[in-house]
């Protein structure tokens, strides 16, 4: 289930437009057409991408009026990072033994 659910959140932030939309909406909280116009998009274009965030649980909606406001969700990106972070540990032990080698190899130049 828990993979599950990062293959959804890693699929719907494939789409670059997605990606894009991500990113304006760290900066707080936006109507489709501020995103539609900032990316220059088309609002059903942009409505279709919120719509698959919304899915995997990116972002909310608030309907205020005939308005809706989208706000980015932390809590889905704070799993992404979580399940990184067994990944970063790997990478950072691969790094120190490559460390490690690089600096038995220069001392061995050293000494000759």
């Amino acid at each position: 289930m828990y993979i599950q659910y990062m293959e959804k959140i890693m699929s719907a932030l494939a789409e670059s437009n997605r990606l894009n939309i991500i990113e304006l909406l760290r900066d707080g909280p936006l109507t489709v057409g501020e995103v539609a116009e900032q990316l220059q998009l088309r609002q059903p274009q942009v409505s279709k991408h919120l719509r698959v965030l919304s899915d995997a649980g990116l972002v909310e909606v608030e309907p205020i009026a005939n308005r809706r406001i989208y706000k980015l969700r932390p809590q889905p990106l704070m799993k992404l990072d979580a399940w990184l972070e067994s990944y970063r540990q790997v990478w950072e032990e691969k790094f120190d033994r490559l460390d490690d080698y690089l600096v038995k190899l220069q001392e061995k130049e050293d000494e000759e």
